[in-house]
């Protein structure tokens, strides 16, 4: 989540100061990012709960749940952003500041680390949160590139 901030912010300077509405929608992605951290989190927390009453078996369908929450927050974004771009596309802009494809080269590298963790991290606990998680990071690096 802090790393999803960091970003965010990381990219919007970059986007403004650097003239790039693409590095701008790719910090309200990582915003996005953040979202979807937590809802993966909420869905651990839930899914770590003992059976009970009403929950003869346990809380562990959580976990699948938010991986499909992840995938849903993903579709989302893609087209808000999707919608805006057209717009973007219509519009005369001056060219980037030279300095957005290092800061782009950094946060591709990040992204793509970010996602192999989580993928091993997935395949020791064997959820399918972590891994919807990570390949989600693994797509942010590779539409960032």
């Amino acid at each position: 989540v802090w790393l999803n901030l960091g970003l965010a912010a990381v990219k919007f300077a970059g986007g403004i100061l650097g003239h790039t509405y693409a590095l701008i929608a790719d910090g309200i992605e990582s915003l996005l990012d953040v979202c979807s951290s937590v809802l993966v989190w909420a869905g651990f927390r839930v899914a770590a709960r003992p059976p009970d009453a009403d929950h003869p078996y346990g809380h562990g369908k959580a976990e699948p749940l938010a991986a499909l929450a992840v995938a849903l927050v993903i579709f989302v974004a893609a087209g808000w952003i999707a919608i805006h771009s057209v717009g973007e596309i219509l519009t005369r802009h001056r060219a980037p500041h030279w300095g957005t494809l290092p800061l782009l080269a950094a946060i591709v590298v990040i992204k793509w680390i970010l996602s192999r963790r989580l993928a091993r991290a997935g395949a020791e606990s064997g959820g399918t949160a972590l891994g919807a998680e990570a390949w989600h990071h693994a797509a942010d690096a590779l539409t960032s590139a």
